[in-house]
């Protein structure tokens, strides 16, 4: 294993983060510089990759054909793209759009239900969507709903399923938990109460589902549960890969664990001669444009990456 120093990232790595898109310079300062530079958030929303993504803006306030058509040009997934870019959370634009979904898409079973034959709210998107819409401010109000759905699809198991309300599914799933777990660090930070002791218990029992499976695998056979669970996608939109997980626990402030040793490992293997990252995959689909291209080096992953090592790195003898 490497030691401690090896984990830092040189200084030819931060200045190539640095010459990155102004979303990479803001984050990379924030989350490995410990460096607050509003003067960078606030240039997102005007130039780079946030300006591309709000020009790409329909006149009624949506992208692409409304809230879910097509991937990965809809609304819901372009309000988690800017979510991610970590742009000015009081875009009073992007503010209206979110109020929309809040408005348009509520299903009887209170959740965001983007079908219109299926009836059932799909509590992954709903997690996603808590996620930046927490992140931009939605009224609590317009939240109740999403945060008792998001409840009553807690399964035994201690995450949840999308597949629970709609085929019965009994077995958490790490694609729909990872994306609850996101949600509800954002609904805390933001300082959200409603169910909030609930919801952080729901966190932890979700946290303790993924360590049981060390990130990745079977908890009965050790094996690998999905060889798609160890590339390094970005944007990873619903699906789940340990960097995410990594990341979510990361951003959640949980302290160390042992059984995050394993996917800390995969993570330093994936690491290039030269420090940085690769973006080993991309999920096909329709995109505004491409941040960065499949195979080649990322400044995405590698900043995720550093974050998360950041955090952990220091575990690994």
């Amino acid at each position: 294993m490497p030691n401690s120093e090896s984990l830092v990232p040189s200084q030819n790595i931060l200045d190539w983060l640095l010459a990155g898109d102004v979303s990479i310079q803001y984050q990379t300062y924030r989350d490995l510089l410990g460096e607050d530079r509003p003067e960078l958030r606030e240039r997102i929303a005007s130039e780079g990759w946030g300006k591309r993504f709000l020009d790409a803006r329909n006149p009624d306030g949506t992208w692409g054909r409304g809230f879910y058509q097509p991937k990965w040009t809809n609304s819901h997934y372009t309000l988690l793209d800017l979510r991610n870019l970590a742009i000015a959370p009081d875009h009073r634009l992007i503010r209206k759009s979110v109020h929309a979904i809040a408005l348009g898409q509520k299903a009887p079973d209170g959740g965001i239900d983007p079908s219109v034959t299926i009836g059932k709210s799909d509590v992954c998107i709903n997690g996603m969507y808590l996620n930046y819409a927490c992140y931009f401010g939605e009224p609590e109000s317009e939240l109740r709903s999403i945060v008792d759905f998001i409840l009553d699809q807690y399964m035994e198991d201690g995450g949840f399923n999308c597949r629970r309300n709609r085929s019965g599914a009994v077995h958490s799933s790490v694609h729909s938990t990872v994306a609850i777990m996101e949600g509800i660090t954002e609904y805390e930070h933001n300082g959200y109460a409603y169910r909030l002791s609930e919801l952080l218990s729901a966190f932890q029992t979700s946290r303790d589902f993924l360590l049981q499976h060390r990130l990745f695998k079977s908890d009965k056979t050790g094996e690998v549960i999905h060889k798609q669970f160890l590339q390094l996608s970005y944007p990873t939109r619903w699906k789940y890969n340990i960097l995410r997980a990594l990341d979510a626990l990361t951003l959640a402030e949980c302290s160390w664990d042992d059984r995050m040793q394993d996917a800390i490992d995969v993570i330093l293997s994936k690491r290039k001669a030269d420090g940085r990252w690769p973006l080993q995959a991309a999920h096909p689909g329709d995109v505004h444009f491409r941040m960065e291209e499949p195979r080649q080096p990322s400044r995405w992953n590698t900043l995720i990456a550093l974050r998360v090592l950041k955090a952990f790195g220091k575990h690994p003898t």
